[in-house]
């Protein structure tokens, strides 16, 4: 069996983002030996029960998570000028509470937070972060665009924030893109 786990994968339930149908990203988990496997579609999970199920057939075990998109002010705000961009943040269920979590985080992203696309805030992360390990996620993360933006302390204090929020329960996610070269800059810095 393999180590190597994905924890970072969209499925054709990321709309304008991800390809992968659900069976065939289990079938090449399996085909490389791989023993779980997470989801974590942009903003919603519309996808968890199907790739539950077909991942127990399968033998794999299943990681249910959400790459969701994090309002820089509060959820509330909605002005273009400020609101408009939001920021990744990568979230994984640990435990049966934190499944309960992440719907209620992206149930509310989407029926308070809504701005171009389903926000969270720290409000909410405060209120249902318990059972869920998070990652500082992709290039579109806080610390990623904070370091792109020359702004050390920003993601200094943005991961310290996490890190009180979290404990040991949130990671630092490394990506590598050989023809991104911001990728490489944001990972070696």
């Amino acid at each position: 069996m393999s180590e190597f786990v994905h924890l970072h994968v969209h499925s054709e339930y990321s709309l304008l983002d991800g390809l992968s149908k659900i069976p065939l990203l289990l079938d090449r988990a399996k085909r490389q030996n791989m023993k779980a496997l997470a989801l974590t579609d942009h903003g919603a999970m519309y996808g968890a029960i199907k790739f539950y199920l077909k991942s127990r057939e399968m033998g794999i075990k299943p990681i249910i998570g959400v790459e969701a998109y994090q309002a820089g002010r509060s959820r509330f705000d909605k002005v273009a000028s400020a609101d408009k961009d939001q920021f990744h943040l990568l979230l994984l269920a640990k435990t049966t509470e934190g499944y309960h979590n992440l719907m209620k985080l992206v149930t509310q992203s989407h029926l308070e937070g809504f701005y171009y696309k389903p926000r969270l805030d720290w409000e909410l992360l405060q209120r249902y972060h318990q059972g869920i390990i998070a990652t500082s996620a992709c290039l579109q993360g806080v610390v990623s665009q904070s370091i792109l933006g020359g702004d050390l302390p920003a993601a200094k204090t943005y991961l310290e924030k996490m890190q009180d929020m979290f404990g040991d329960d949130f990671y630092l996610e490394v990506q590598y893109h050989p023809t991104i070269k911001v990728q490489t800059t944001a990972t070696e810095a």
